[in-house]
């Protein structure tokens, strides 16, 4: 016996539009599988990834900080060593290096100085260059009771008075000296 087939059951089988949007998803996949169109032809053309942000390394601000001081580019000179002191806060000889660019810009930021000065010191008690920078800054502070501290030290630090530092700085002391009588 054969039983009437629903034209309502038969209909969705025989229907095209039903069929399209299952068989065209089909077909796409099966080409994007098939490696037909490449997969970056999927993505938008327009949108490129942006190029990562490369911020110097540290010792590369480092470095630039001590090529504009040898310019004498005393601007660079902080924003360099500012950025590189931020970076790594442990760093004595980026603190001593800004300090003296602070001091030798053409108007002095001696508090500034002062301060990056004692930040080297603390991290690094021998630094024989903050010694120095320190007591030339004390000399401009009008303060050379306490750049002849800092000469004492460096005594003890350089074993005697052999040291570049320690000459510098007694230079310095006594250059001031002659001035202020």
């Amino acid at each position: 016996m054969n039983l009437p087939v629903s034209r309502h059951a038969a209909q969705p089988a025989l229907n095209p539009r039903r069929r399209r949007p299952a068989a065209f998803a089909r077909a796409a996949v099966s080409v994007l599988l098939a490696g037909l169109i490449p997969a970056a032809a999927v993505l938008a053309a327009d949108t490129p990834e942006p190029a990562p942000a490369v911020a110097p390394a540290p010792i590369d601000r480092l470095a630039a900080g001590r090529a504009a001081i040898q310019a004498q580019d005393w601007k660079k000179a902080v924003t360099e060593l500012t950025v590189l002191v931020r970076e790594q806060p442990g760093l004595a000889d980026g603190h001593n290096l800004l300090a003296f660019a602070f001091r030798k810009q053409a108007t002095s930021n001696l508090p500034r100085a002062f301060e990056h000065y004692r930040i080297a010191l603390k991290l690094d008690p021998n630094h024989k260059g903050a010694h120095e920078y320190i007591g030339e800054a004390y000399l401009m502070d009008k303060q050379p009771a306490k750049a002849e501290e800092h000469l004492a030290r460096l005594k003890t630090i350089c074993g005697g008075t052999a040291c570049e530092e320690y000459d510098d700085l007694g230079k310095a002391i006594t250059g001031y000296k002659a001035a202020n009588k």
